[in-house]
């Protein structure tokens, strides 16, 4: 009934002036006519059931007179709907139609939040709705928080796999690492290990492939099944991964992904064009399971003797822009198996974890369990290599002159007086006080 109504109203103002504003707003138009008609039908008695009749008939119980089929294509005069069961009439007018018309033009209704690409709220309604949300909680201290995409990148062979394990451990049996907060209740972990064996992973977490770690049962560890039939073609083998990677997110209940590596999602990440979709896919995953994403990167060959920045990371740029957190791992000069970890973004905190106040660990393996072991904190430049050797001796040849001018000046107060860049004062003091504990070695 509807659809003839619609198909009418359109043949008459088609004749009329309100032709491109009626094909402009016909879905409001009819929900005007619906409201409209509830809003004037008279209620029927309750008779035979105690559930209250509808205000109106439905729409297929309508009925269209001569009467208004005039009325519209002419564009004047009143015209009726009436129900099948006898139960009511309803009254509307070109005139009311007109003047909805009019209404909605400059009054446009908002769009259906499904069929737009935007959602649109005042500030004041966004707050009232985030209110209502839970406070994110800390996954691994300020590193990760829940419902954040967060990239942990480092060079080769520094111990992404074995801190991205240990964090999932961690999580998945609601016990803090020691020296790092962890404010969650356990939760179900999925690790997409692309990079170990099942033999290596073994080996890592038992004592020569016996006496096994413990996991718990809410840790799920997947790799590829080297059986299953996989297509040939690029594009549509990261498209059958993508899907499946979804799959095993729905059957397992995971909330925490934690994806080892990004490499193996996307070849050539540091193109945009490839990183790119491949972030927009982690997002859309992100909100349609609630998941929490721990995605980890490589890094290019830097120079060890810089501070880490966020264009160390492999494909830094788009990548950077849409995780939502990231950190690093360092490699220390001060000892083989020493690491340091820095905050590399950040959007639910502050940046505590900086080039002043990074995390000391030590890979060790007590037992059954590889892990990242915590040392103290520190500043980053203690662990950098040291300069290039004629940098070094120039600056050495410049402290001593300090020195012997003015004896007993503080190697503080000698980096100040050497520094030309305030920016750089922090690794000039660092470099300066080396230099002074050499130079007292040597006497």
């Amino acid at each position: 009934m509807i659809a003839r109504i619609q198909a009418m109203i359109e043949s008459w103002f088609a004749e009329s002036i309100f032709a491109f504003q009626l094909c402009a707003g016909i879905k409001q138009i009819l929900s005007f006519m619906t409201q409209f008609a509830k809003k004037r039908s008279p209620a029927a008695p309750v008779t035979h059931s105690p559930k209250p009749a509808p205000l109106m008939p439905e729409p297929n119980h309508f009925s269209l007179s001569s009467d208004m089929v005039s009325s519209l294509k002419q564009g004047r005069g009143d015209f009726s709907l009436s129900s099948g069961d006898g139960r009511g009439e309803v009254s509307i007018t070109a005139a009311d139609i007109r003047q909805e018309v009019s209404q909605l033009l400059s009054h446009p209704l908002p769009p259906d939040e499904n069929e737009s690409l935007f959602l649109v709220h005042t500030a004041t309604q966004w707050m009232e709705e985030a209110n209502l949300l839970p406070i994110p909680k800390m996954l691994f201290s300020e590193f990760w928080h829940e419902g954040e995409l967060c990239i942990l990148f480092a060079d080769t062979n520094l111990g992404k796999s074995i801190l991205a394990v240990q964090i999932g451990d961690s999580i998945s049996r609601g016990e803090a690492i020691p020296g790092f907060k962890l404010e969650s209740a356990p939760q179900t972990i999925l690790y997409f290990d692309f990079e170990l064996s099942q033999k290596q992973f073994e080996a890592r977490y038992s004592v020569d492939y016996e006496d096994h770690y413990g996991f718990n049962d809410c840790f799920y560890r997947a790799e590829i099944n080297p059986e299953a039939d996989l297509p040939d073609v690029q594009g549509r083998f990261e498209e059958f991964l993508n899907q499946s990677i979804e799959q095993t997110i729905a059957a397992t209940g995971a909330r925490v992904l934690i994806i080892d590596n990004l490499t193996y999602l996307k070849n050539e990440t540091e193109k945009a064009h490839n990183a790119l979709p491949l972030m927009k896919h982690l997002k859309a995953l992100k909100k349609r399971y609630g998941l929490s994403i721990l995605a980890l990167a490589h890094t290019p060959k830097r120079d060890a003797s810089k501070p880490i920045t966020r264009n160390d990371l492999q494909g830094s740029k788009m990548l950077m822009n849409f995780c939502d957190s990231a950190f690093a791992i360092g490699e220390s000069a001060t000892g083989k198996n020493v690491r340091y970890l820095k905050q590399i973004k950040q959007r639910a905190t502050d940046c505590i974890y900086d080039t002043g106040n990074v995390v000391v660990c030590e890979t060790t393996k007590p037992g059954n369990f590889l892990q990242f072991e915590f040392i103290d904190f520190g500043t980053e430049w203690e662990h950098l290599k040291q300069a290039a050797e004629n940098e070094s001796t120039d600056l050495e040849t410049q402290v001593k002159e300090v020195l012997a001018s003015e004896p007993g000046l503080s190697g503080y107060a000698i980096a100040k007086k050497l520094c030309t860049d305030d920016g750089n004062f922090n690794s000039m003091k660092v470099r300066v006080f080396r230099i002074i504990k050499r130079l007292g070695n040597r006497e």
